[in-house]
């Protein structure tokens, strides 16, 4: 059956990211058509990157840390990344955990579901950016929380009841293009 890894976005005490990643997955699970998984970067514990070779050209991971995350995002098939905006970017905790590998990353798909005092709309389009580079598709839908609206006093996460179809949307897309991309990643 297609893994897919619901990954955190953000490591820092009193985080959003772990609230919607749940909501997320309690929205998946309904589903039946893939195998869903929290995938929490906290746990993890990665160091700042540090590898002396980029990951694009070598797997051979120096920080310890580095092989249970390359083993975790190589055995999955696809990605939602649930994505904080901060400063107007994705958080520096997933972009250090993004960079640190490659190939594990190649041939796959993604969604993306972002908060922030805008939707975390902008971070969400850097992420795209920096998936394509590492040559994962991203699919069109894109839940977008406002910390306003969608959660009491920013830290309680309550999202308004039209944010569930623009997540099934996105489960759909994310399970269509990880099917799709099987044949490239079993090469």
């Amino acid at each position: 059956m297609t893994k897919i890894g619901i990954i955190t976005g953000s490591t820092r005490p009193g985080r959003n990211s772990i609230q919607v990643a749940e909501w997320v997955k309690s929205i998946a699970d309904k589903r039946g058509d893939a195998e869903y998984e929290i995938v929490d970067l906290k746990d993890f514990n990665l160091p700042m990157y540090a590898e002396p070779i980029s990951a694009a050209y070598s797997q051979d991971y120096q920080t310890p840390e580095a092989i249970p995350w390359s083993q975790k995002i190589a055995e999955l098939d696809g990605y939602v990344f649930i994505c904080p905006e901060y400063n107007h970017g994705v958080t520096s905790a997933l972009k250090n955990a993004i960079d640190y590998l490659y190939v594990e990353w190649n041939n796959k798909a993604a969604g993306i579901v972002s908060y922030g005092s805008s939707g975390g709309v902008r971070a969400a389009e850097a992420l795209r950016i920096i998936m394509a580079e590492l040559q994962v598709a991203t699919v069109r839908a894109h839940p977008a929380m406002s910390l306003f609206t969608d959660f009491v006093n920013m830290n309680e996460f309550k999202p308004a009841d039209v944010h569930e179809g623009s997540v099934t949307t996105l489960l759909d897309q994310v399970n269509a293009w990880t099917n799709a991309f099987e044949p490239l990643r079993n090469k």
